[in-house]
């Protein structure tokens, strides 16, 4: 096979699973990394929304008022208001790939992240999830519909969404998430208090014999002095 011939395999892959021209690429986060940086999680309806200019008068803001039925993580709050960019005022218009969007009397889990403007949603689309009853009546979490092509930066290849799951499965996840990333907080403070012990210990020690380790230093310097001039 030329070499030609053999790169038409690869352009063939690539263009296979190349993302459609008018998509928007981001950067994966996993789950764990939802729950770790979120500073809260909650289940709630969204009971109204409403839009309004940002203090600069450029941007449209959207603020949804959600009725909080869960926290799982954060603070308990019988209400949340979480914003997110984009919205329509009057005739004009702004919305942008990635954004959620919420409407009134439809159920999600939100992954919440404060800002200076407020709450608004970790990692935009990655952060919110639908919530829906299925045929038997039993309530399925489903991530946001997204046009956002999310990409794995280790391997570079387009991630898939979360698998729908059952609302206590869901909830199971998180809680042996946020179990998992104590423990292992707890190992790292650990670690760095151990760490500084030592470094403490070993400080004392030289500060403790720090007569000793100056003749021992004046003793090099002199051997190496008369070293040198032979």
């Amino acid at each position: 096979m030329t070499p030609n011939n053999r790169l038409l395999p690869l352009i063939a892959v690539l263009l296979l699973s190349a993302p459609a021209a008018d998509a928007t690429l981001a950067k994966a986060a996993t789950f764990e990394q939802k729950v770790d940086n979120a500073q809260s999680i909650i289940l709630g309806k969204c009971v109204g929304t409403i839009s309004r200019f940002d203090p600069s008068g450029r941007w449209i803001l959207t603020y949804s008022t959600f009725h909080v039925e869960q926290t799982m993580k954060g603070v308990a709050l019988p209400e949340v208001v979480v914003m997110t960019p984009g919205g329509q005022i009057g005739s004009l218009h702004q919305s942008t790939i990635g954004i959620p969007s919420f409407q009134p009397g439809t159920e999600h889990v939100v992954f919440v992240k404060n800002t200076r403007l407020g709450a608004t949603v970790l990692y935009f689309d990655q952060g919110a999830y639908d919530v829906k009853a299925d045929a038997r009546g039993e309530r399925i979490v489903t991530p946001a519909p997204s046009s956002l092509v999310t990409i794995d930066p280790q391997r570079g290849i387009a991630v898939a969404p979360d698998a729908p799951r059952p609302l206590p499965e869901f909830e199971r996840q998180v809680h042996d998430t946020l179990r998992r990333l104590e423990d292992r907080h707890i190992q790292m403070d650990a670690a760095a208090a151990e760490n500084a012990r030592q470094q403490e210990s070993f400080w004392s020690e030289v500060s403790a014999n720090r007569w000793w380790i100056a003749l021992a230093l004046a003793g090099v310097a002199f051997a190496t002095w008369r070293l040198l001039r032979h």
